[in-house]
């Protein structure tokens, strides 16, 4: 009945339960055990009873589950009375202590002399051994469960983590409670301080399968850094893992497979908490300045994900300066790969400073006049077109239909097609947003007759796509616009089923000038055009947003 209680979809219910219900039951009845193995086992079956993020056996992805919202209401709730629970964890601990004497005259609870008596195994102590043989292997094993966008999930975690450390001491935190999480990722570590016969049981934590180890790095790994390492005491700790993490992992190997995706997830992770950005960015830049190519490509990918997390000041001092310094490197891998990251920067913020630096920036990029950068360039900042300043817009628009004037040797038809699909996705983002008219007019449609010209180089969607806002854009007056432009297009045959009768640009007289041509009021389907239209663009920006979003919104047909 309790637990149905603290499982209501309603908050008021929930709170009412967590702050009165809950500490009546233990102060009357005494069945705070009983509460807590109850608890554990609500807690991991709301997640186990999930499906899989993947039906692909054997992925790190089948061991994820994808959790509906009464899934993850329950596991959030659930976790909060974990929290409010572990008060009484600790008096009971302290009142069931088998070493009294020692904890008196040692002045400090959880001290080390007790925790060596304790080593000794001689006497049982269950409300101590509760936490780092029940409720850490549980929520390690929670954790494994969550895929990346459960970060509010894994921050009641991490809470918790911080708050056992706040109650138990250094100590505890020292001896039991980081070795225990060491072990989980697949790391050495010290049992001393674990009787024998529950060390066997915190072995067995440790990742024993490839998968496994991925699956600890990606899902334990946030755990250690920012609930067992991010306390306020084991700050010089923290740096130094990361230190070593980060930096010295490459040294040796000599690559930068050791900074995986996983780690970058678990830096992001911690990134969500303020308090250690200092720290991060100064293991970035001394990854940045470094002499080692691989470590500065790393750097780039990790201040891309970086970025979300910190505010427009944060920005300017450092990840700005620090994807500058990257941009100018001699090495092609380590500027190009900074790339990514400038337009990361370019979605989040749009300070009037911040954009100008991004725009030299990527001035110097497209200079270099290769094609792997101009392919990078439009396709970092085209992610930021639904978020950015209409300067940048304008910006990328401008630059686009500069690209679009020099086009490829036909032979080198891969680059041909790879830079088309490049700017066809450019343009369609940003037609769906409020472009100037005059923007329109000297870049928008100009760009899209430039890649149209090149008709066999464009996928067939982004070709009727383009020939669609080419109709809508032109306002009805795209043949004026095609002989201000060139009526010599090789596209006469696919456009002209749009416009007119007997072919828009098949005329051909030199003599006819824009400003006469009969301003037919072409019976226009705005309804189903502009429909159609919204249509295209929705499912654009949907696939652009995609990237960040997930599998958040179902399709209306579903």
């Amino acid at each position: 009945m309790m637990f149905q209680l603290i499982c209501d979809p309603s908050g008021v219910v929930v709170e009412t339960t967590i702050k009165e219900l809950v500490p009546a039951l233990i102060n009357w009845g005494n069945k705070l055990d009983h509460i807590l193995r109850v608890l554990l086992s609500y807690i991991l079956g709301s997640a186990q009873r999930c499906p899989p993020l993947s039906g692909v056996e054997g992925s790190v992805e089948s061991h994820l589950r994808v959790l509906g919202e009464r899934e993850r209401w329950n596991v959030d709730v659930l976790l909060r009375l974990l929290a409010e629970l572990l008060p009484f964890v600790h008096r009971k601990a302290i009142e069931t202590c088998p070493f009294p004497s020692v904890s008196e005259s040692a002045g400090t609870l959880f001290s080390t002399s007790l925790l060596e008596l304790y080593a000794g195994g001689h006497v049982e102590w269950p409300a101590f051994e509760w936490l780092h043989i029940d409720c850490f292997p549980d929520l390690i094993q929670l954790a494994s469960l969550l895929p990346q966008k459960e970060d509010n999930l894994r921050n009641r975690i991490t809470k918790f983590l911080l708050a056992v450390s706040e109650h138990f001491g250094n100590y505890y935190l020292t001896h039991i409670m980081l070795p225990v999480f060491l072990v989980a990722i697949g790391d050495n570590a010290d049992l001393t301080f674990l009787p024998s016969s529950s060390q066997s049981r915190i072995r067995g934590l440790r990742p024993k399968t490839a998968v496994a180890e991925r699956l600890a790095t990606m899902c334990v790994l946030p755990l250690l850094l920012a609930g067992v390492l991010g306390g306020p005491s084991k700050h010089e700790e923290l740096t130094e893992y990361l230190r070593n993490l980060l930096v010295q992992s490459i040294v040796q190997e000599g690559q930068p497979a050791k900074c995986n995706a996983e780690i970058v997830n678990s830096v992001r992770f911690i990134c969500t908490f303020e308090e250690h950005h200092t720290m991060i960015f100064n293991i970035l830049w001394e990854m940045v300045v470094s002499s080692n190519i691989d470590m500065k490509i790393s750097a780039a990918n990790l201040l891309k994900v970086i970025v979300p997390y910190v505010d427009a000041k944060v920005a300017s001092t450092h990840v700005l300066p620090a994807l500058v310094t990257l941009g100018s490197d001699q090495n092609l891998n380590v500027k190009y790969s900074s790339i990514d990251a400038f337009g990361s920067v370019a979605q989040h913020f749009k300070n009037d400073m911040i954009v100008d630096k991004i725009r030299v920036q990527m001035d110097a990029f497209l200079e270099d006049g290769s094609h792997e950068a101009t392919i990078a360039v439009v396709r970092a900042l085209v992610v930021a077109v639904p978020h950015t300043t209409d300067r940048l817009r304008d910006y990328l628009l401008s630059k686009i239909f500069q690209l679009t004037t020099t086009p490829l040797p036909s032979s080198d038809v891969m680059r041909r097609r790879e830079r088309a699909n490049a700017f066809c996705e450019s343009v369609r983002a940003l037609d769906a947003t409020d472009v100037p008219a005059t923007s329109v007019r000297d870049f928008l449609l100009p760009a899209i007759q430039n890649l149209l010209r090149d008709a066999d180089a464009l996928d067939p969607a982004h070709k009727e796509a383009l020939e669609i806002i080419m109709k809508e854009r032109s306002g009805g007056t795209l043949e004026a616009i095609s002989k201000v432009m060139g009526a010599h297009l090789g596209i006469a045959s696919s456009v002209s089923s749009f416009f007119g009768e007997g072919g828009l640009l098949g005329k051909k007289e030199s003599g006819d000038l824009p400003r006469e041509e009969p301003v037919e009021p072409v019976a226009q389907p705005p309804a189903e055009d502009t429909r159609f239209r919204r249509i295209m663009r929705g499912g654009f920006t949907d696939m652009l947003r995609g990237k960040t979003k997930g599998n958040e919104e179902t399709p209306p047909s579903q």
